[in-house]
């Protein structure tokens, strides 16, 4: 499960020679391709990616992979190859008055092959069509059976450059995998590219898996697991290794787990009777500290990205909502004051946003509100859904949608603006995702 090494080398440019031999690169200017994607009211912005130059058929599927994450992304169109002016080539400027005349904004190039050793080189150059400019160059160099992870490192590059947000499609998604009848689902642990490609699965299937959570700072993940006949029990497995073991002693439930940002402390909710409350534990000492002491249950923790706060979900005043304390405990205040009940809160990696489930009459809300409970705003609504897990941008966030009936339910990526809203294939019905920081290649 590790991460393979992937080196790169920036600053791709094309030499004085070629522009002395009236390449058509434009003097320096600067550059016009940009969009804001956090205000909401932006237009995707049109883009060619040009089939990648390599042996076999790997060229294509590295340029199919960089096409369809900037589709999915919701901020790009991206053109049909059919209206493509010419086959540019990845070592010389590309004839930007025709590329001009299809409406893009900019040009992807790049070419893949393998070195006498079999590894993997890949290089690509972004170019901005209307200033005649490259933005970007780079190459990449890795074992050849990284070739899909570097399609991701290189779309978010691109994605990165254009929109000044920080990528996400080097990353994965653990979630809960279910198979057969609804009132005997097996439930097994699984991970996968955010993409759904490369399916792994983590447990067998035996013990029934809820509420895994990536680490940001190690290769565990943490998730609460029930074998048959005993108590539901907060465990963390290794990717590296595989090796799990059930986190604390504790005689009663534990459930919600969440790390800390540097991965050495962990959140749970531990039962106590009919109600539960919020306990930190130290990985390493193994200290646990108790932070909240209600006859309520409190449940649900999420740091916030400096680790000084933690919002949690409580029922304490009649009702589910959201609530905020010091990462001491001290402090406690409810945050949420809008109809419904506010359950699962998130906070975001970027710190700005709390995504939480709110239920009402009728069906079940994503929203977000800002971490002192203004600004809230629904970004999807419908039948049921819930478990927002945030992207390690802070743009996107992956949730459990289930239709209703028999069927069961998906994962569907959306976005902080309300605009994206994409299925996410699974090889079955799945459910409480959690999506990992990004991986490290390229970075």
């Amino acid at each position: 499960m590790s991460s393979s090494r992937i080196t790169r080398r920036t600053a791709l440019l094309l030499g004085g020679a070629l522009a002395g031999a009236g390449s058509a690169l434009a003097p320096a200017a600067r550059a016009e391709l940009f969009i804001d994607v956090r205000r909401g009211s932006f237009q995707p912005s049109p883009i060619a990616i040009a089939e990648f130059g390599g042996e076999g058929e790997l060229g294509a599927k590295v340029t199919g992979i960089i096409a369809s994450n900037l589709a999915r992304s919701g901020y790009f169109t991206v053109l049909d190859r059919s209206r493509f002016p010419e086959n540019p080539s990845f070592d010389a400027a590309p004839n930007f008055g025709a590329w001009r005349g299809t409406g893009v904004q900019g040009l992807v190039t790049g070419r893949v092959a393998r070195d006498a050793s079999g590894r993997l080189r890949a290089e690509f150059r972004l170019w901005d069509v209307t200033s005649g400019q490259q933005l970007v160059g780079q190459q990449y160099g890795t074992d050849a059976n990284s070739w899909r992870r570097v399609a991701h490192i290189i779309s978010d590059a691109v994605y990165s450059k254009i929109t000044g947000v920080g990528g996400f499609f080097d990353t994965r998604i653990a979630f809960v995998d279910e198979s057969g009848p609804k009132e005997r689902r097996r439930k097994r642990l699984a991970v996968m590219d955010q993409d759904g490609a490369n399916v792994r699965y983590l447990t067998p299937g035996d013990n029934s898996v809820v509420s895994p959570r990536y680490s940001p700072a190690t290769q565990d993940i943490a998730y609460m697991s029930q074998p048959p006949g005993q108590q539901p029990r907060v465990s963390i497995i290794n990717l590296e290794t595989g090796a799990r073991h059930v986190v604390g002693d504790f005689s009663d439930m534990s459930s919600s787990p969440r790390f800390s940002p540097n991965g050495r402390r962990l959140l749970i909710a531990l039962q106590e009777g009919g109600n539960s409350n919020i306990y930190a534990l130290d990985l390493g000492s193994k200290a646990t500290t108790r932070l909240t002491n209600s006859s309520a249950i409190d449940t649900s923790p999420s740091y916030s990205p400096d680790g000084s706060q933690i919002v949690f979900e409580s029922d304490r005043g009649g009702k589910q909502q959201i609530y905020l304390m010091g990462a001491d405990g001290s402090g406690q205040r409810r945050i949420s004051f809008g109809d419904g009940a506010y359950s699962q809160p998130a906070w975001s990696p970027r710190g700005d946003l709390i995504a939480f489930t709110k239920q009402r009459p009728g069906g079940f809300a994503i929203g977000v509100m800002k971490p002192d409970g203004s600004g809230e705003r629904i970004l999807t609504e419908g039948y049921h859904n819930e478990g927002p897990t945030w992207a390690p941008n802070g743009q996107y966030l992956v949730i459990f949608r289930d239709p209703g009936g028999q069927s069961g339910g998906k994962l569907y990526m959306i976005d902080v603006t309300g605009r994206v809203n994409v299925a996410i294939p699974t090889p079955s019905y799945a459910s409480d995702p959690s999506w990992s920081p990004l991986l490290g290649g390229g970075r």
